[in-house]
């Protein structure tokens, strides 16, 4: 792995630095395969959300796009994570006023994690979560830097055949996996959590939405509990670096790779290819 900070190589941050502190700040998770940056700009559109959100000066893209490509060199396949943080502040949560702080721009280089193809053709085992998430619909959707109920939930798991696991929030409504964003089938219709309250607005979530409106799949976006996903008679998880992966087992539950999955897995896969939000290596 190799990291830019700010530009220049870098192996750390200054301790005052406000996302070691406080978590301030917002990260992005980018692949790079086949000698593309995937949906960069859907990537690069949401940081920019983020930083509005935080109101926190958002980074030039051109200047993150020249920098990844930096660190790639010669890669076709690899990781591209981008981190924003709001810079260096002196002690307590006040933010310093913009003009004594500037954002820290942190981008960094990991090898491609080479998941098995057996992952997307024949489905993963999941189980469900008891760290809840909380509400917060200011910051519902954001990819902020404070993961530690996603952190909570991994630990509660070392079974290495289990790939994924649910999480409620304290209501019990299902909203996403520890690292995925959630999709289920039922009665010819997709459904997925709505987010509003809490959890991740992934980018490929949102490629499927579009994906699916333009095929006039039947959609729903809701509140669903655990006796609406057992009831499903499909299941998948997505993130940018996974792609589409189905459940096959969900706790003691088994699930078929069904007719619809296997549409949107085709379409999402199409998408990776083919996509005008890439940008090249």
């Amino acid at each position: 792995m190799q990291h830019l900070l700010n530009g220049d190589n870098a192996t750390a941050v200054g301790l005052q630095d406000r996302g070691l502190q406080y978590g301030d700040g917002l990260f992005e998770t980018i692949a790079v395969r086949a000698g593309r940056l995937e949906f960069w700009h859907r990537h690069v559109k949401r940081l920019r959300l983020g930083c509005q959100r935080l109101d926190m000066a958002a980074p030039d893209e051109q200047l993150l796009l020249a920098e990844a490509r930096r660190l790639l060199h010669d890669r076709s396949e690899a990781v591209i994570k981008l981190i924003v943080t709001r810079g260096e502040g002196g002690r307590g949560y006040r933010a310093p006023e913009s003009a004594h702080t500037s954002p820290n721009r942190i981008v960094s280089v990991y090898d491609w994690p080479g998941y098995p193809a057996g992952n997307e053709t024949g489905g993963i085992v999941a189980r469900y979560c008891t760290t809840p998430l909380g509400i917060n619909p200011l910051l519902a959707g954001v990819k902020h830097l404070n993961r530690l109920e996603q952190v909570m939930a991994r630990s509660e798991w070392d079974d290495k055949e289990i790939h994924e696991g649910l999480m409620a929030d304290v209501h019990g409504h299902i909203v996403e996996g520890t690292m995925s964003n959630l999709f289920f089938v039922r009665d010819g219709t997709l459904h997925s959590p709505d987010l509003s309250n809490c959890g991740v607005a992934g980018i490929v979530r949102d490629v499927i939405l579009d994906l699916a409106r333009a095929a006039n799949i039947p959609l729903e976006i809701g509140r669903f509990n655990r006796g609406d996903i057992n009831g499903a008679e499909e299941l998948f998880v997505s993130n940018s670096l996974i792609g589409v992966w189905p459940l096959r087992q969900l706790e003691q539950r088994h699930y078929r790779v069904g007719p619809l999955t296997r549409q949107i897995i085709a379409a999402v896969n199409a998408a990776r290819r083919n996509d005008a939000g890439h940008e090249t290596v």
